[in-house]
């Protein structure tokens, strides 16, 4: 977990911060676990910034990859901060048309455009007094940011067909899944409104990346989800924690959940591994007979893999990878209806278009399509397929413990 400040702020700011942070905790810590579940140090150590940011109006940027759960944290940060009795409002960014945007956020006025046939309060006015999550800050549409800037700089605005101005009091918490430094490089992100959002940063780690954290929230969704169904909690086996604890989890706590409640359901473990047959993401070889499911040596074709990139390169191809044949299979199912596969990928249509075009993903034909139904090894050492393995099967470089 990484917690930063910008070097422009006032120093005496600097010290404020630190001290709030490292002074001791109080009752609320508790309550927090009940929220953000993990003890790893980099978890512990968010849930104290967390309780000790909650305290100020600061405009905090939440980072981290999608499933991470940035919005818990933004939800978590309202309720522990005065403002906890006043309104929690959600922007999802991603999913506003360019032309709705300013109406949605601002709200407009009776007889504004044709249509308007009543006066509509826009988010930041229902926000009033409490907090507002700019979620997924990124899709922001660039003629926007400018707008948005001058609201966060003099916190008030003017609705579509107003004439005079509106004050707000909304605290601004800002998060994201993309690399905001990089866009800005790029031109499709306002320099100036990433400092003014980026006063404190926060940065979730992935699930990878607290392994350790794992046994602890299947704990935590097996008891949410035995009670929701009306069944007896499970108790997870040796077998499948040990395959959990070697999965690279692309799409980390949000992904698990998923897991969790469907082996809830179900009342079987059989859902994970065939979850993980189907999209290509085992890392282990299944026995033809048996359910038994064993974890391949790793060949010479992977040991040169292994050798020609650093740990941290891997681990970007292999999420990479697995991404692109998540996405793949996906749209397979849907007969490439985007709409449907964002849907079912619970992300937004725009950030799939972004990664079909990022990761060239295009439609295979039929015939391409059965032969890799039939067999997902390509050869070579390619990161697009799996590792020649034992007789028994292939291992998947997904599950190359890192």
């Amino acid at each position: 977990m990484e917690f930063s400040f910008f070097t422009w702020l006032p120093s005496d700011l600097k010290l404020t911060m630190e001290k709030l942070i490292q002074a001791p905790q109080d009752s609320n810590e508790n309550g927090l676990d009940a929220i953000i579940v993990g003890q790893t140090p980099a978890m512990v150590q968010l849930k104290r910034h967390i309780l000790a940011l909650a305290k100020s109006d600061l405009t905090i940027l939440v980072s981290g990859e999608s499933g991470t759960g940035k919005e818990l944290v933004a939800r978590a940060i309202h309720r522990f901060s005065r403002r906890a009795d006043r309104p929690f409002v959600k922007v999802n960014s991603a999913t506003l048309p360019m032309n709705l945007f300013e109406s949605e956020l601002f709200g407009f006025e009776k007889g504004a455009f044709t249509g308007a046939c009543k006066k509509k309060l826009g988010k930041f006015q229902l926000a009033h007094s409490g907090t507002i999550l700019l979620d997924e800050i990124c899709e922001i549409p660039l003629p926007m940011q400018g707008k948005l800037l001058q609201v966060l700089e003099d916190n008030e605005f003017s609705p579509l067909g107003s004439t005079t101005n509106a004050r707000i009091d909304a605290r601004v918490l800002a998060a994201t899944n993309a690399d905001l430094t990089e866009m800005v490089s790029r031109g499709q992100f306002r320099l100036d409104l990433y400092y003014r959002i980026n006063v404190v940063s926060v940065h979730i780690p992935p699930l990878r990346d607290r392994r350790e954290d794992i046994d602890l929230l299947c704990d935590h969704f097996l008891r949410i989800y035995a009670a929701r169904n009306g069944k007896a909690r499970l108790c997870p086996s040796g077998r499948i924690l040990e395959q959990f604890h070697h999965y690279a989890w692309p799409g980390n706590v949000r992904e698990l959940e998923n897991v969790i409640q469907a082996i809830a359901t179900l009342g079987n473990e059989e859902s994970f591994y065939e979850k993980i047959g189907n999209h290509g993401l085992s890392g282990v070889s299944r026995q033809r007979k048996g359910s038994t499911m064993t974890a391949g040596a790793v060949n010479g074709s992977a040991s040169n893999l292994l050798t020609r990139y650093t740990l941290k390169e891997l681990a970007k191809k292999v999420a990479r990878q697995a991404e692109t044949d998540t996405i793949l299979d996906v749209l397979s199912q849907t007969d490439w209806n985007r709409r449907q596969a964002a849907a079912v990928l619970k992300t937004s249509y725009r950030s799939l278009l972004t990664k079909i075009k990022e990761y060239r993903i295009q439609q295979r034909p039929a015939a391409v399509e059965d032969a890799i139904g039939e067999s997902r090894q390509p050869a070579g050492d390619s990161l697009v397929g799996y590792f020649e393995g034992p007789k028994e099967g292939a291992i998947r470089q997904d599950w190359v413990d890192m």
